[in-house]
């Protein structure tokens, strides 16, 4: 037992020394170098020249989109000012000329250079007016630059998204929607409104 036991620890020894003299380790790591370079197959892209296919879901640079009559979709509700953790946006919204119930962005402004590209704000918004596009080549030697207002965020999505919406009161003719007037209908009549004690309430006896 003891004879086998030294001769087994001679064999390693033996072993071990071999592997130290033959540079075995190198010779093993050279064996995978070799079968990759008899073997190539290139996995770098040569950017700019070749460029990665994104994923749909790709978070990109922000844009603000328009319906197909070209009418802004953003509302001016604030929402994605309040949702933004980095407090990237600001909004400053006004009525509708003529339709006070209306209101549109007046002012839209995005600091980039702060944006963590969450998506915050873009599931913050009711009428889906912001969506992440799949721009990212965006650098620039002055951070300025970078301050993005209301015509250039409406020109990324102008050439990030083609296809648009027709307006919420046409994709949902039947639901009754306040202040919109659709073509070819009738205007309301004005009613004049009762003015206090013209006349008496239903129900109560003149005293």
């Amino acid at each position: 037992m003891r004879l086998r036991e030294r001769l087994t620890r001679h064999y390693q020894g033996f072993t071990a020394w071999v592997k130290l003299i033959t540079f075995y380790e190198l010779a093993v790591g050279m064996k995978s170098t070799m079968s990759h370079l008899l073997h190539y197959k290139p996995i770098t892209l040569q950017y700019p020249h070749e460029k990665r296919i994104l994923p749909d879901n790709y978070r990109g640079m922000l844009a603000l989109l328009r319906y197909d009559d070209g009418t802004d979709k953003c509302v001016g509700c604030d929402l994605c000012e309040a949702a933004c953790p980095s407090r990237v946006i600001t909004v400053v919204s006004a009525e509708v000329p003529g339709e006070p119930i209306k209101r549109y962005a007046k002012e839209y402004s995005m600091d980039m250079t702060r944006c963590l590209f969450c998506g915050m704000c873009v599931q913050a918004c009711p009428v889906d007016a912001l969506a992440m596009t799949q721009e990212y080549e965006w650098a620039v030697y002055d951070k300025r630059e970078l301050l993005l207002n209301k015509q250039q965020l409406l020109a990324i999505g102008d050439r990030s998204f083609s296809n648009r919406e027709k307006r919420l009161e046409f994709q949902h003719p039947n639901l009754a929607l306040f202040n919109v007037a659709f073509p070819g209908q009738p205007a309301k009549e004005d009613q004049p409104l009762a003015h206090a004690g013209a006349s008496p309430v239903h129900g109560l006896s003149d005293a």
